[in-house]
């Protein structure tokens, strides 16, 4: 029988010929991740359990995005464990204030290759599965054990595979796809399963695009999301590297055709629409046209999800068509890395945020983590491209998150209202 992408990989990773859904497997790590909010955790047990050396500092990255600049004195107390922890032991990739949301930089600065097994101690560490590997986050007490050791185990998971075909129609993006899937298959319904995203549709998609899927399996409950690496990636991935002067090896692993899926769901995207996720559920999944005419008070465009040059784009190009902003709705934009900020202002995409009434923020996780900008206050409703609209999670208790791609995003910031994009 053949195997999977992610059991290869797996079965690579620990060193056998062969691996089935169920096995556990004590896998080598290949890059291992930690930022401003889990990092001193697991600092803190690291030194609490005597371990005085990391297993290979070339491999971890160090970085700072969740809470930058420092927004209190507990966050700045813990910007100075993780800089005196990456002088320790000589931990060269480590990016301070500066650079911007884990999920967009690694891969930026050509941490992140296929068929390479990469953990994260943040939930959204599968986005990078876009690039074909295997990526999943993980605990904080965990990641003690990879820095140590620069192994860790895991259980195969099945996979699901989403064979998408079919051509998006204008106003509809990847967004879209992944939160129709995440409403068909509901928030546990791939719970530790690796769901592997294929077809005409994700080979005609952008890189960008696909890290938009693979950032929201986990809100199905998936370990990680993957996409089986072709020439976009690895030509990606070979750009990466000659523009920052890495040179890194990697084997482009892909899945036997003869390969067993748990299931295999068929997702045909022509006649799909714009949606919403509705509050207070990633798979509260609404056709935009069902709930418009709800009055907004902020819209969020950025995030691990949708902060990209491709996405800031789209927002910038509905906004401008239709003359602005409406006067009463705030609206943040969070470009995910220093690269795409730099990108954005090159092409006059920062000045025009501004020219409308924009607020545009520093590279960092802003409004998404509901504890630095943009955060809602009782009874207010948002609209944000990031990836989770839990009660409480972009600030009060009492207010409403409604998720949506930039363009549709966009479009209530023009219109003051939830709005389907196609009927400005």
């Amino acid at each position: 029988m053949g195997m999977t992408l992610v059991e290869k990989i797996l079965a690579k990773a620990s060193g056998k010929r062969s691996v089935s859904p169920g096995d556990i497997v004590m896998a080598k790590i290949d890059t291992a991740m930690v930022h401003d909010i889990t990092g001193p955790l697991t600092v803190n047990t690291l030194e609490r359990e005597g371990i005085e050396k990391v297993w290979d500092p070339e491999k971890i990255v160090v970085l700072f995005d969740h809470q930058v600049p420092a927004d209190s004195i507990n966050a700045a107390e813990n910007h100075i464990l993780m800089r005196k922890f990456v002088k320790k032991h000589g931990i060269k990739n480590f990016y301070d204030i500066r650079e911007g949301v884990c999920h967009q930089v690694l891969p930026e600065k050509g941490h992140v290759v296929p068929g390479t097994v990469i953990v994260g101690a943040d939930s959204h560490t599968c986005t990078h599965g876009a690039f074909g590997a295997f990526a999943t986050g993980i605990g904080s007490t965990d990641m003690a054990a990879v820095f140590a050791t620069g192994e860790l185990w895991f259980k195969v998971p099945e996979t699901l595979y989403f064979n998408i075909t079919g051509d998006l129609k204008p106003y509809v993006t990847s967004k879209d796809v992944i939160l129709h899937i995440i409403g068909e298959v509901g928030f546990d319904g791939a719970t530790y399963k690796a769901v592997q995203f294929g077809g005409e549709t994700v080979k005609n998609m952008s890189i960008a695009s696909r890290m938009t899927m693979t950032n929201m399996a986990i809100e199905m409950g998936a370990k990680t999301g993957v996409i089986e690496p072709d020439e976009k990636t690895i030509n990606y991935v070979k750009e990466v590297m000659k523009r920052h002067g890495r040179e890194r090896p990697f084997e482009v692993i892909k899945g036997d055709e003869d390969a067993e899926y748990e299931e295999v769901y068929e997702i045909e995207v022509d006649d799909l629409e714009p949606v919403f996720a509705c509050p207070h559920a990633v798979d509260n999944v609404k056709p935009a046209r069902e709930v418009a005419g709800k009055p907004i008070d902020q819209v969020f465009i950025g995030s691990c999800t949708n902060g990209r040059l491709e996405d800031l784009r789209m927002a910038i190009r509905v906004i401008e068509e239709y003359g602005g902003i409406a006067d009463d709705v705030r609206v943040i934009v969070t470009p995910a890395s220093r690269e795409v900020m730099l990108a954005a202002m090159e092409e006059g995409i920062i000045q025009k945020f501004y020219k409308y009434g924009c607020v545009v923020t520093n590279p960092s996780c802003s409004a998404c983590m509901g504890a630095l900008y943009g955060i809602l206050g009782p009874g207010e409703v948002g609209v944000a491209t990031s990836n989770r609209n839990f009660r409480g999670r972009e600030g009060s208790l009492d207010s409403e998150v409604y998720l949506a791609s930039p363009i549709t995003a966009a479009a209530c910031a023009v219109k003051g209202e939830l709005v389907d994009p196609r009927d400005l």
